[in-house]
């Protein structure tokens, strides 16, 4: 009577490791780094702000 307990449990054992090897067995492909990284800029660039006008600076901060 024994034994038969330990062969049932060993036999479920068994089943379990399969099952388990067969949805955990393999590991995902690895995911390079440069592929979980988006780069963009933040917002569109805008010409007319990094444009200098000489007589509006001096207005702003000159007089």
């Amino acid at each position: 009577m024994h034994g038969e307990g330990e062969m049932q449990e060993t036999e479920q054992a068994g089943v379990a490791q399969e099952r388990r090897r067969a949805r955990f067995g393999a590991l995902p492909e690895r995911v390079r780094p440069q592929d979980m990284v988006e780069e963009r800029p933040a917002t569109p660039r805008d010409p007319a702000r990094d444009a200098y006008d000489p007589d509006e600076f001096a207005v702003r901060y000159g007089l």
